[in-house]
């Protein structure tokens, strides 16, 4: 019998499905997905620089000759920003994959706790995923309740012992580049203080240009680093299977960089070599510059993605890199309070332009901060402008701040031209402020309360801070936005609503109410005697802005005895007492005594306070928080 030509449905089907594996094999292969042969990932982390000082960012003093290597072979992203300006909630916001403002964990150095029976570290996943996970060194998570160390199963690197443990995550952060490298003596440098970029927000002076060229140092002897580790990774044959990242933890380093939320503290470095093996998560050919936006938060969802780990549904990042990539429209950043200084700052951002709005505006930008005050160019600057040498562009950062700006950054990337109130950019300023809104509400924002009053609502509910924001019966997000929004827009028809508002259950609606009066005052004749019951308010935060308000209005004996009487009685509204002593910048002798006696640690912020006022004592029995400060 002669067999037909044609196939049986079975053969139809082998067939079909013969193609089909024959089409797949090369993606099963090569998928991260796959437990048979997922990536290494040796993740390259340094400390405290922008773009500015990396040549292939376009800096021509730059000297990171591995670092421009690693861009030439791999992808260099143009725009990547830090959620969080300074380390500690930074580090936070990758480890947990959840912003930090977010948590409640974006004071720098508080350590509050997080719910970690439901929150789990991504190196917890990866573990679960099989991956050999480590990290050497740098922890610095900013989160209480857990050890920093316990989810990594390293913090040294053997690299005989990571090509026995494929697949595996390794972190390895260079320290050279950090803040305090830039301090110092800034008279032996190697490289010329006349091979330097200036940003336009500095004066161009010798003290100034001498720190740019001690930190570039510093940068080269980072990048230094990067070149060890990449060649390692090669000799022990591991660069094949290797997605190798580069980038620091948020911006830096010269004064009105770390800490603040422009371009100078937030825009990033970031480059990824992605090996032939796993060439097709590649974005485009090796050496191209990437123009997707990317968000820090964006990494952890990133990572655990691309080695085929669990991406549970709290993760607030997305997916930028691989076949599973999401578009990014906004990046939003946060500065809460830094060390022993008090502030609360929200930015929003698309490739082109930066919203800021400030929730402190009545808090200079340049405020004594102990630790920054170590460096030569810090020094250098304030004595600059106290001399009154400083212009209208490189004094500003010793002034209050606007309620909002708006910059430009295509064509200002010092963010030195505020656009917000030009009328040709209203509708940009409107757009990106009402997309923060939006996050605000989305991404659950634990700031719109004072520091230690959400601290003290957290531990009367039994609650963490990330439990408490998600609970409407206890931190009503959308009344607190409203209150808040109606503070900053200095409009005196809103003054009744004020007034009525200093009488609301919800202490955080009275505490923006007292703030919205405040910035009216210069604007509107305020009822003293309302705002003298505000004395006797059980919050102390609204209680020291009513006395500020006192203070202003001429009654300066009661704004004092209000303060003094919270901080000898230590008040956990402590620190902001302090803060605005300092801001008032006139004589401090009539609170001396109070500050002296003041024993609320704040995690020894309250004393570094007493330290720069002249007032500490060398051995004082103080009352705790629960957690201490470290650096």
């Amino acid at each position: 019998m002669i067999e037909s030509a044609h196939h049986s449905p079975d053969d139809h089907t082998l067939v079909h499905m013969q193609r089909l594996l024959h089409f797949l094999f090369p993606l099963l292969a090569f998928s991260p997905v796959t437990a048979q042969d997922r990536p290494n990932i040796l993740w390259l982390t340094c400390e405290d620089n922008n773009v500015n000082w990396v040549g292939c960012y376009g800096n021509p003093h730059a000297e990171t000759p591995h670092i421009d290597q690693l861009a030439a072979d791999g992808f260099q992203y143009m725009h990547c920003y830090a959620n969080a300006p300074v380390c500690a909630p930074s580090r936070s916001t990758w480890i947990t994959g959840i912003h930090a403002l977010s948590t409640g964990t974006y004071p720098m150095r508080s350590r509050y706790p997080i719910p970690h029976e439901t929150i789990r570290y991504y190196p917890d996943l990866l573990k679960k995923a099989g991956y050999f996970v480590g990290n050497a060194k740098k922890t610095d998570y900013n989160i209480g309740g857990r050890d920093d160390k316990s989810p990594w199963d390293t913090d040294k690197v053997d690299w005989d012992q990571l090509t026995k443990k494929e697949p595996f995550f390794m972190v390895i952060n260079s320290t050279k580049s950090h803040e305090s490298r830039a301090f110092g003596d800034v008279n032996q440098t190697t490289h010329s203080p006349d091979n330097v970029r200036l940003a336009k927000y500095h004066p161009d002076i010798p003290e100034i240009r001498k720190n740019y060229a001690h930190y570039h140092d510093q940068m080269k002897k980072m990048d230094a680093d990067i070149g060890t580790a990449l060649a390692e990774l090669e000799r022990h044959g591991l660069a094949e299977n290797t997605i190798v990242i580069h980038n620091s933890d948020h911006g830096g380093v010269i004064a009105r960089s770390k800490r603040f939320l422009f371009n100078s503290g937030t825009h990033c470095p970031l480059i990824i070599r992605i090996p032939e093996k796993f060439r097709h998560l590649r974005p485009a050919e090796p050496g191209s510059k990437i123009d997707t936006l990317v968000s820090f938060i964006d990494m952890t969802k990133t990572w655990l993605t691309l080695c085929g780990a669990e991406t549970p549904d709290y993760l607030q990042g997305k997916v930028f890199l691989g076949p599973k990539a999401e578009k990014r429209n906004y990046h939003v950043s946060f500065r809460g309070r830094m060390d022993e200084r008090c502030d609360n700052v929200r930015a929003i951002r698309d490739r082109k332009f930066l919203y800021i709005r400030n929730y402190m505006p009545y808090a200079p930008w340049g405020q004594h901060l102990n630790y920054l005050w170590n460096m030569r160019a810090t020094q250098a600057w304030e004595a600059h402008h106290r001399a009154g040498k400083t212009d209208a562009v490189t004094g500003r950062f010793f002034g209050t701040k606007p309620m909002e700006e708006l910059y430009d950054t295509s064509v200002d990337p010092d963010n030195v031209n505020n656009l917000a109130g030009n009328p040709e950019y209203a509708n940009e300023l409107t757009r990106l402020s009402q997309a923060l809104d939006q996050w605000q509400l989305e991404h659950f924002d634990s700031a719109l309360l004072p520091e230690t009053e959400m601290v003290k609502r957290s531990e009367e509910s039994g609650k963490t801070i990330y439990e408490v924001v998600r609970d409407p019966s206890l931190y009503n997000l959308k009344a607190l936005q409203r209150a808040s929004s109606m503070a900053l827009a200095q409009d005196p028809t809103h003054l009744p609503a004020f007034y009525a508002n200093l009488d609301a259950v919800d202490s955080g609606i009275r505490y923006w109410a007292i703030i919205g009066c405040f910035n009216l005052q210069d604007k509107v004749s305020l009822d003293t005697e309302i705002i003298k019951k505000c004395l006797a308010d059980p919050s102390h935060h609204v209680r020291i802005m009513a006395a500020w308000i006192l203070y202003r209005s001429g009654d300066k004996e009661s704004a004092q005895n209000c303060w003094n009487t919270l901080l000898t009685s230590n008040s956990y509204a402590s620190l902001k007492i302090f803060n605005i002593i300092d801001w008032i910048g006139e004589d401090t002798t009539p609170y001396r005594e109070a500050m002296k006696a003041c024993a609320f640690d704040h995690q020894g912020y309250v004393n570094r306070m007493q330290q720069y006022m002249g007032v500490a004592e060398a051995k004082k029995k103080r009352k705790r928080n629960k957690n201490q400060v470290s650096r």
